[in-house]
């Protein structure tokens, strides 16, 4: 049986997803770095390693050299 995505993301990604999800309904694009950072309250360092996780768990997709280049998938 597949696994839902919800029950592998921690609760900190549940948090940057969530905002990421918010960003894209609210302003029609997904936030940056800094943006997340500072909405979740964890240093950008932090959320990159949260969203290359995210990433790898199939949850979001980034293009490189975007700033705002983050999708949900």
């Amino acid at each position: 049986m597949a696994q839902n995505r919800v029950d592998y993301l921690t609760a900190t990604q549940e948090r940057i997803l969530a905002r990421i999800r918010q960003a894209i309904l609210d302003d029609g694009d997904a936030p940056t770095v800094a943006e997340l950072a500072a909405h979740v309250g964890l240093a950008a360092s932090t959320v990159h390693y949260q969203l290359r996780e995210l990433e790898s768990k199939g949850a979001i997709s980034r293009t490189p050299g975007r700033p705002r280049g983050i999708r949900l998938t």
